[in-house]
């Protein structure tokens, strides 16, 4: 079979998907994902192909703030979201995104849950579609928009938005928010840190434990904004924790002064290795690092800086699987409290412990695949 991811061109919303589009890899179908073209080295060690679809998330955004005046990632409003989603985005992708789905003919598009150019392609080449969520139910004040705003980008080319025939759900019950109902159309998927294609997991090279804990410190590729983190990691150290900081896309080891002194920095790196031994993270609260450092029982402490970041905020703190810090003038002694809490407390990490336990009852990207393709014949 032919199987075409589609994504929002952000690490973020790719690298949840690359687990079952693996899947498929291996089972000797032909894959291919269709995002920007920027991604190609993420691609090519995968040996699946990409289709280049539009500009990458940069130009998307600043279009997006010219046109709203809000920036979608920094102060995500229903109306910022619907903007960047279905509008910007539709208008400055289709076009190649048609060009290239056509020409590749899929006989089933998975598109992840933000993203509205796979279902776009699947509505023109009238093909089966999967919504791959990455993360807890979006909530209705943000997908009414959205799904409004497509509805007018695909009117504009003479197609209606089609329903997803699966929706895969890589959320494990207790991070559900209040009042979820399961779709009837959900599939549980397994999520997965990322790690590096077809090699060992090797963690990032770390000194000798101290009597500390040790801390992941986490805010993705794109919110590891040195002016936000040096206060957090200053306090932490204070408190005597053995801190291990990823710098994302843009920041350098040498932006946090003396804030950095003891601090082992890695740069961007696959989730699997860096949460080897550590004890608890600290996180922005990205639905992937959120779910992959539950899928291995660390309770978290949820720093939320934009995007849909309060959303896992709030459902790890409802759960009690971590600690949520709202922004305010005293987050970073309100992090290292958490910190505290969390070693003292052992009700959070029991927690954690329970939502691994239900990831890992949830069936495998390998089963996944195989279920879809079965139904597809």
């Amino acid at each position: 079979m032919r199987i075409l991811f589609s994504s929002t061109p952000a690490h973020g919303h790719l690298l949840p998907q690359l687990p079952l589009a693996r899947a498929f890899r291996d089972r000797g179908d032909q894959v291919a994902v269709m995002t920007a073209g920027l991604f190609a080295p993420v691609l090519a060690p995968e040996g699946i192909e990409l289709l280049p679809a539009g500009p990458g998330a940069d130009v998307l955004f600043a279009e997006s703030t010219r046109r709203t005046g809000v920036d979608a990632a920094a102060d995500p409003t229903p109306e910022a979201v619907a903007e960047f989603f279905a509008g910007t985005r539709i208008d400055l992708t289709a076009d190649d995104a048609l060009t290239a789905a056509r020409a590749f003919a899929p006989d089933l598009i998975v598109a992840e849950a933000m993203d509205f150019v796979g279902p776009l392609a699947a509505a023109a080449l009238e093909v089966p579609l999967a919504t791959l969520a990455f993360g807890p139910a979006i909530p209705a004040e943000f997908t009414d928009g959205i799904n409004q705003v497509a509805a007018v980008r695909y009117a504009e080319r003479g197609l209606t938005p089609v329903p997803a025939r699966w929706y895969l759900d890589p959320c494990p019950d207790l991070l559900q928010p209040p009042g979820w109902d399961a779709p009837q159309a959900r599939l549980p998927l397994r999520p997965e840190p990322h790690q590096r294609p077809g090699q060992a997991v090797v963690p990032p090279a770390v000194p000798e434990r101290n009597h500390g804990p040790r801390v992941l410190v986490t805010f993705g590729t794109h919110f590891s904004d040195p002016a936000v983190l040096i206060p957090i990691l200053t306090e932490l150290r204070d408190a005597g924790a053995e801190l291990v900081v990823t710098l994302g896309l843009t920041a350098r080891a040498e932006d946090f002064g003396a804030a950095g002194d003891g601090v082992t920095f890695t740069g961007f790196a696959p989730l699997a290795e860096l949460l080897h031994d550590v004890d608890l993270v600290v996180t922005h609260g990205g639905a992937g690092t959120t779910l992959g450092a539950l899928a291995r029982g660390l309770p978290l402490v949820v720093v939320p800086q934009g995007a849909d970041q309060f959303l896992q905020a709030a459902v790890v703190g409802a759960a009690g699987a971590g600690i949520a810090v709202p922004p305010g003038p005293d987050v970073p002694q309100a992090v290292a409290n958490a910190v505290g809490t969390l070693r003292t407390d052992a009700a959070y990490a029991d927690t954690a412990r329970a939502v691994a336990e239900q990831i890992a009852a949830m069936p495998s990207p390998v089963d996944v695949a195989a279920q879809l393709a079965d139904s597809l014949g």
